[in-house]
């Protein structure tokens, strides 16, 4: 594992429009033996088949098994389909264990549009705990069937859910002229794949506004490192920090008005933070070593970041508007990448032991830290919104892929690319309602 890094020289981008990309292959690893059994019956639908863009109840339970907290039924045990609660034989499936049954139905409301009514009754109860109807253009059907689950996920856990959200990662292809490097977004299932842009030299560091509605990352044009901020949704960017030296690591403030960043320009690399605003800096870290890799805290208050200060790379702390830093790791000999979670209890990040470098979960008022990886080689944590899940990266024999792990550690995801290798996620905020 490399001291915290330096940026690497990349060429000039060429900008791609938002084209569809295979989607990546999530399987569970671990996790499901302890999962509460859900029945998730097909929707009615009386219309053609091939009108509706998904089968709206596979993406359903998808999301719901993705989670590591449901084992949804196979659509072939199940003792009966109804479409409506009067329907429901409650007896019939309390005798195979389910708990809890999700039925539905889908009408057209016309000009391609539809109306999802879906219900999530309590077979032991016999009481409907959520019904709704949602109305759900046909572009808008798969992020329909992912706000059912994050209502379904929220009912049943007590935690918001996280299904109807985005990721950005980096992807690597070997063509015959080199390695291919792509910024690119997905919904949180990986599918709805889009390309923000594309080099021949690798891309790295995005980072998510809290609206969700623009990414900083950095490139190398001219010659020179540069941190800028695209829009997502019209592609339009714009070049916002290019001082002479190292230009990286950029990272929102939570109320999106100032960008935290590592600068070099007045000497060894340092931990700055942008106003967006005015353009104005301010200088929070003043030593001698590397600082690098600045994260909010989400109030607003406070930076974590990693630095090699007291010999090797660990993490710190400092008030948002500067003052004197203070450690927060000492188990093991390298702590880097911190990502707080979203109530600010705990950081996420990279613990290297024995040539042994995994996700670990750093207690920030106890400083316990826990282990959450199993791989050789895991690096670049980000949570989940609701703080439930973390994604990384892991190198396995295969090259790099997304993994992801529940935050109690029980849950274990594998995200593989059908083609080439993905790197550097950050999972994106809570989607506002289309």
């Amino acid at each position: 594992m490399p001291e915290p890094r330096k940026i690497i020289a990349l060429l000039v981008f060429l900008l791609l429009p938002g084209a569809a990309r295979p989607a990546l292959d999530i399987r569970i690893t671990e996790g499901m033996e302890q999962a509460l059994p859900i029945a998730v019956v097909p929707f009615g639908w009386d219309g053609e088949a091939d009108v509706l863009p998904l089968d709206m109840h596979v993406t359903i339970a998808n999301d719901l098994a993705r989670s590591g907290h449901f084992a949804p039924m196979d659509d072939q045990d199940m003792p009966q389909r109804p479409r409506e609660f009067s329907q429901i034989n409650l007896a019939d499936w309390r005798k195979l264990g389910m708990e809890s049954l999700v039925i539905g139905n889908i009408r057209a409301t016309g000009e391609g549009n539809f109306e999802v009514e879906f219900r999530l009754v309590d077979t032991y109860r016999g009481t409907q705990l959520a019904g709704f109807k949602i109305p759900a253009p046909y572009k808008q059907m798969r992020r329909t069937a992912h706000r059912i689950s994050d209502i379904i996920f929220e009912k049943l856990t007590g935690v918001r859910g996280a299904f109807d959200t985005r990721i950005a990662y980096i992807t690597v292809k070997k063509t015959p002229k080199g390695k291919r490097y792509s910024l690119q977004i997905a919904d949180a299932d990986g599918f709805n794949a889009q390309v923000l842009l594309d080099s021949g030299e690798p891309l790295m560091s995005p980072a998510w506004s809290p609206d969700g509605r623009q990414l900083a990352y950095v490139s190398f044009e001219a010659k020179n490192s540069a941190v800028w901020i695209q829009d997502v949704l019209t592609g339009k960017r714009e070049k916002i920090a290019a001082n002479p030296g190292i230009n990286s690591a950029p990272a929102w403030s939570p109320d999106g008005t100032k960008l935290a960043l590592t600068l070099s320009k007045e000497g060894d690399p340092e931990i700055f933070v942008l106003h967006l605003s005015g353009r104005s800096l301010q200088r929070i870290t003043n030593d001698r070593s590397i600082d690098t890799e600045p994260v909010w805290s989400p109030d607003g208050s406070r930076l974590a970041f990693t630095s090699d200060r007291g010999g090797g790379p660990q993490i710190y702390e400092v008030g948002a508007q500067g003052g004197s830093p203070r450690r927060l790791t000492f188990d093991g000999p390298y702590n880097a990448r911190p990502r707080f979670s979203p109530d600010g209890a705990s950081l996420a990040l990279v613990h290297g032991a024995e040539r042994q470098y995994r996700i670990g979960l750093l207690s920030v008022k106890q400083g316990y830290l826990e282990l959450l990886s199993k791989s050789r080689l895991d690096e670049s944590p980000s949570f989940a919104p609701n703080g439930s899940m973390i994604l990384y990266t892991t190198t396995t024999s295969m090259g790099t892929e997304l993994a992801a792990v529940s935050v109690d550690g029980r849950v274990h995801q594998r995200l593989a690319m059908q083609d080439g290798e993905v790197r550097e996620p950050a999972w994106g905020p809570f989607l506002s309602s289309p």
